[in-house]
């Protein structure tokens, strides 16, 4: 079945000139196996289309049940180059969070 990713994890995130950066943290540790599965570079990149058009980097931190992922050029420019009107990178920490990811019935 699928399920937002906000279901079983909560993030922080932020930006730095025209790179966005995203932590996942896994609501459960037995979360944490999920969103390693599930949520890979490739897939984030795929999911954000156009808007990211660099690197998609992820960094695991295990003792945190986390990860944090780094987005290249994904900010229009940055802040002061932007036309996206909200504050860039709690967007797309929320957007993030929004992307669905395929998960078993019993892994809940």
């Amino acid at each position: 079945m699928q399920i937002y990713l906000n279901q079983i994890a909560h993030g922080r995130s932020g930006d730095k000139g025209d790179t966005s950066n995203v932590c996942v943290f896994a609501r459960k540790p037995e979360y944490y196996k999920i969103i390693e599965r599930e949520v890979t570079p490739e897939k984030v990149k795929k999911y954000f289309g156009d808007m990211v058009k660099g690197t998609v980097t992820r960094y695991e931190v295990p003792s945190l049940d986390g990860f944090n992922f780094v987005m290249k050029h994904a900010l229009g420019g940055g802040a002061t180059h932007s036309l996206r009107l909200d504050s860039l990178g709690k967007s797309m920490g929320s957007a993030f969070l929004r992307m669905k990811i395929n998960v078993d019935e019993e892994e809940l």
